[in-house]
């Protein structure tokens, strides 16, 4: 069974390529225009792509409050235009348009995104240490409907194989169903520093002041990057033959390709240019339906072969 993952170690490693890189721009000024990083194209492999209506169902696994489930739940909400109410801009629907364009190069339909049902496994059932294939097993047993996605969510006091050591969360399926599956974990007493940030200071590299959570709960908050992230990787890539660069057992989807950057100028470090709260003074880069604001992660843009950001 083949897992796609936000991999720790391959950020790390981008990261130190493009903090090298850098460096060396910033010691030769009259050469920036040779300091740019190698231009990068994610393939459309001609696989299966979750087009047209979405059905997106949710495992509540742990204990989740309901304003920590209500971030969540406005968050996929968001992701389709309101027709009924007026949306402030930048928007979570207007990232959601990056994705878009790579169903329309496809010769896709539009995907567009439903929430369906919702359970809740408070006790944690299989307990609060779980294998990658438990996980699976769980995505399944919600998910009993072809064609539709599972969200898998564990709480902040839930183990998962490889969470931390290797990723934040990943993305499977199931294509005798012609479905798949997300997992992420809430890292806020596990992993903070590699899966909340920049909502908390990293594990590696400069340890700059983390910003603020615009939903006032950085767990939570570092959760929606990880959503996002897999969200668009899950659509364009569901089946492990859609739009990847480099190994189809390793890939980089629409938003791995593009780590830690969620603002123009965007470094080793340093998230990009974000909008603040004027309120709070918290960090964010979208508007989503019911006054909620979101820090998403930049997306490969396929008409520029660069990571393109809402702000």
């Amino acid at each position: 069974m083949a897992f796609f993952q936000i991999s720790c170690k391959l950020s790390l490693l981008l990261f130190l390529f493009h903090f090298n890189l850098f460096s060396l721009c910033l010691g030769a000024r009259k050469l920036t225009s040779l300091c740019q990083p190698p231009p990068m194209a994610l393939t459309y492999h001609k696989g299966t792509l979750l087009e047209g209506t979405l059905p997106v169902s949710i495992l509540w696994y742990g204990g989740f409050s309901p304003a920590q489930k209500s971030v969540i739940v406005d968050f996929l909400l968001s992701l389709n235009p309101q027709k009924h109410q007026q949306s402030a801009t930048p928007s979570v629907s207007k990232w959601w348009l990056t994705i878009q364009t790579y169903m329309k190069n496809a010769g896709k339909k539009e995907t567009h995104i439903t929430l369906s049902t919702q359970f809740s496994d408070k006790n944690c059932s299989l307990g609060k240490i779980l294998k990658k294939h438990q996980v699976f097993d769980l995505a399944q047993k919600v998910n009993s409907n072809p064609g539709g996605l599972t969200l898998v969510l564990t709480a902040k006091d839930v183990a998962v194989e490889g969470f931390c050591m290797s990723s934040c969360g990943f993305h499977d399926s199931n294509p005798k169903k012609n479905s798949a599956f997300i997992w992420v974990g809430n890292s806020v007493s596990q992993c903070p520093g590699q899966c909340a940030w920049p909502f908390h200071q990293p594990i590696y590299g400069p340890q700059t002041e983390p910003l603020g959570a615009p939903n006032g709960d950085f767990g939570v908050d570092g959760m929606i990057i990880n959503i996002a992230s897999l969200l668009a990787g899950t659509v364009t890539n569901p089946f492990g033959n859609g739009y990847f660069l480099g190994s189809a057992d390793a890939p980089l989807e629409a938003a791995s390709a593009c780590p830690g950057v969620y603002g123009e100028g965007a470094y080793p470090g340093y998230a990009g240019e974000v909008l603040a709260d004027p309120t709070t003074g918290a960090s964010y880069n979208a508007h989503g339906v019911n006054g909620r604001k979101y820090l998403l992660p930049a997306l490969f843009d396929l008409s520029t072969s660069k990571c393109s950001t809402v702000v």
